[in-house]
């Protein structure tokens, strides 16, 4: 019997998805190679002193007994560290964190995979879904960090109504009293403010996060907000908005941005909004008419934060507009870079969830290597920039496998490398 260490086969599971080898398959065969350096640099990595290389289904049973929660705080743990080093101070808004929220599909069956999955009925097919609600630190350069993470699922198995009348289908998870993205936001509020119960921070969110249970979580836990404005949401609230926006002449602001674009920011203080339950609310609604040639575009959000003509630009831009960075440096980076974030790395619904922290601390990981210094600094030695020299993420974990294979890394290595992470600015 061999016996690993936790931490051996923790930094095997991180390879998985820092080498972007695709499925837990690709262990066995792009990092068991006993003639290479492997062995060697996996023990450097996770300062053990193991005889042998595990196989796929070793690591598979090791988070089956050791289950999803302790990788969650261990991501947790991760963020924490950044965060107290100060590595995450130039992403701050007016001094508070900015998070995005939103939700991705994770896992879809055909047939019942669990108990917990969520129905789905499209004509005559039946989907099994296993969405995902994601709390992401992000900022203008990129990057979307996992702060907190809920399982959108059912407690129990639904219990199947009666046929669906053409007036009422199947379609919609509230018919049939399934989990959604409010149900869970309550839950992953409770947990972010349990790992971070004095960290300022910022919600961002598109309008379906512009009601009163979101507003009143926030105003909870001491979270500022800035939320995707819309009148199909909030009709009251808009109209309210839009008959003193004439009224406020002075709440205006125009900038011209390098490319030209013309931007004009009209905003509104102190706006009284009633939520569905009766509670009353204080908000500032921002608009902005963004235009470029022919091409005209509108933006509208609300915000705890303080609208002035010195702080506008820096609610929309940092606030704001930030939040489309969960889902395309986010959601769609992890889905389509190589990491595979769809793919099920497993048959048990909770090693399944463990699989998908030990992602989302390698995209951590991966974020910090392609966004800091020292990368910066090799691409600048070789005359370009890291994409010019190694011309895609994809790439750069290509090149991470190959001196994991070829070359060892010795003591000095690990010696020469700085204790604190600086990060630059993608430009």
């Amino acid at each position: 019997m061999v016996i690993y260490q936790a931490r051996f086969l923790v930094w095997w599971g991180l390879l998985l998805f820092l080498c972007k080898l695709g499925s837990r398959r690709q262990l066995d065969f792009q990092l068991r190679d006993v003639e290479l350096h492997l062995l060697a640099n996996v023990n450097r990595l996770s300062g053990c002193a193991q005889e042998s290389l595990p196989v796929n289904k070793t690591l598979s049973h090791f988070l089956s007994h050791v289950g999803s929660a302790p990788l969650a705080a261990l991501r947790t743990r991760c963020v924490q560290r950044l965060i107290r080093n100060k590595v995450l101070d130039g992403s701050r808004l007016l001094g508070r964190l900015v998070f995005a929220v939103d939700g991705t599909g994770f896992l879809t069956f055909r047939e019942r995979h669990c108990p917990h999955g969520l129905e789905h009925r499209h004509e005559a097919a039946v989907y099994y879904l296993h969405p995902v609600l994601e709390a992401k630190l992000v900022d203008e350069r990129g990057l979307a960090l996992s702060l907190g993470t809920e399982f959108i699922e059912n407690p129990c198995a639904i219990s199947r109504p009666s046929p669906p009348t053409p007036a009422a289908t199947l379609t919609e998870y509230e018919q049939v009293k399934q989990d959604c993205e409010l149900k869970a936001f309550a839950r992953l509020a409770l947990q972010l403010k349990a790992a971070f119960p004095q960290l300022r921070l910022c919600a961002s969110g598109d309008s379906l996060y512009a009601c009163g249970p979101v507003l009143s979580l926030c105003e909870e836990n001491a979270w500022s907000f800035v939320l995707t404005f819309k009148p199909g949401r909030t009709p009251s609230l808009w109209q309210d908005f839009e008959g003193l926006l004439p009224l406020s002449p002075g709440n205006r602001l125009r900038c011209t941005l390098a490319d030209g674009t013309r931007q004009l920011y009209r905003w509104v203080n102190e706006l009284d909004y009633q939520d569905d339950e009766r509670r009353w609310h204080k908000v500032n609604a921002l608009l902005l008419e963004e235009t470029c040639g022919e091409d005209r575009h509108t933006f509208a959000w609300i915000t705890d934060l303080p609208l002035r003509p010195h702080t506008v630009v820096a609610v929309a831009t940092q606030g704001g507009r930030v939040r489309s960075k969960i889902e395309n440096q986010g959601f769609n980076l992890q889905k389509n870079s190589g990491l595979n974030l769809e793919h099920a790395y497993s048959e048990q619904p909770d090693v399944l969830k463990a699989f998908y922290y030990l992602l989302q601390i390698a995209h951590l990981f991966l974020q910090m290597f392609e966004k800091g210094s020292l990368l910066q600094h090799l691409a600048r030695e070789y005359g370009g920039s890291p994409w010019q020299v190694f011309g895609s993420l994809k790439n750069l974990s290509q090149r991470f496998l190959e001196c994991l294979r070829y070359f060892l890394l010795g003591e000095e290595v690990l010696a020469a490398l700085p204790g604190q992470i600086r990060l630059v600015d993608s430009s």
